[in-house]
């Protein structure tokens, strides 16, 4: 007891300020830059900076470079039981403190600008987008990835359909296929790949909001497109929702990569994924029996690397008892 004090009495002081406060709140949702964290709290870049270092001094935060920023975010994954419960604490008890609404706020203004590069790259290249499949990632590289995933009587979810090349590869396969984009220009492309399909239904939306109105899906599949997406667990929280109980979640994306030219030239806001990264995202959505791993290769892409991650969604009743796990 005597030598878990003096870490407790660290983690207290470090804490114990407004600003580390509502910098954690905000980095705990989304990896952001210190321009980003300068944008929200409305502080100079020296406090922000000189704030970060004592959060990152007791193990609260992390850092990744991205070209010439770094990415900041909280290292929950990695924190002992005892400061995970301390910051829960916190959290619940200055949810409502003055400025937090703001920050919100501010927050989305910046993150709703990240997606709209994205947005804009879909719209334009809707039309090249199988060409430029292909050429970063080789040949029908995601369809081998789902195979497993497939039942005759599923309802499947094809999650960021874009031209439909996965919804015409699980629709011989499966009952129904929803198939959901944000881009009026994917759909369309899709719509005409999937002209003679019967049993794909095309549907627009976000992929944290989906137009899908309660659990109906048995499996979903979220195929190179969770980096553009501003925040990838809404989105793993949004399938979670739609998925019944037991039900499978397939994600085909890169891993982490220095290709910043991505970001300019395909709107990408995420330059890949680490495996922590993805595991903790799954399991704070509502997923367990988390597998994740790497895509051989196609010989002929000239993308990054790719990894597949299959989880399951809880069945009732297990989720309290797993996050009661995880906090204990």
């Amino acid at each position: 007891m005597m030598a878990a004090a003096p870490a407790m009495l660290s983690w207290m002081s470090s804490l114990a300020d407004a600003t580390r406060a509502r910098t954690l709140r905000l980095i705990e949702r989304h990896e952001l830059t210190v321009a980003d964290l300068c944008a929200v709290l409305q502080l100079p870049q020296s406090t922000v900076s000189r704030h970060l270092k004592v959060l990152a001094d007791d193990g609260w935060v992390a850092a990744r470079p991205e070209g010439t920023s770094r990415l900041y975010r909280m290292t929950l994954e990695r924190l002992d039981p005892a400061a995970r419960r301390l910051w829960g604490l916190l959290r619940e008890q200055t949810a409502g403190m003055r400025g937090a609404a703001q920050d919100d706020q501010r927050l989305a203004t910046i993150l709703a600008e990240r997606q709209s590069r994205s947005q804009a790259f879909f719209s334009s290249a809707a039309g090249e987008w199988d060409r430029l499949r292909r050429e970063m990632f080789g040949e029908r590289v995601d369809l081998h990835a789902v195979a497993g995933l497939l039942d005759e009587d599923w309802v499947v979810g094809d999650l960021g359909c874009g031209t439909g090349q996965v919804a015409a590869a699980l629709a011989p396969c499966v009952r129904q296929v929803i198939a959901v984009d944000r881009s009026r220009a994917m759909l369309r492309a899709a719509r005409q790949r999937l002209a003679a399909v019967r049993n794909v239904e095309l549907r627009q939306g976000e992929l944290d909001a989906l137009p899908i109105e309660r659990p109906t899906l048995d499996a979903a599949a979220i195929c190179l497109v969770l980096h553009h997406t501003a925040d990838p667990l809404a989105v793993l929280r949004e399938t979670a929702r739609v998925l019944r109980p037991g039900g499978r979640v397939l994600v085909i994306d890169m891993l982490e990569h220095d290709r910043h030219e991505y970001q300019q030239r395909m709107g990408h806001v995420w330059l890949g994924f680490a495996h922590a990264q993805i595991t903790g995202w799954l399991e704070d959505a509502g997923f367990d029996r988390v597998r994740l791993r790497p895509l051989p290769p196609a010989p002929q892409a000239s993308g990054p690397a790719l990894f597949a991650a299959a989880a399951r969604r809880h069945e009732a009743g297990e989720q309290a008892t797993d996050s009661q796990r995880r906090t204990s």
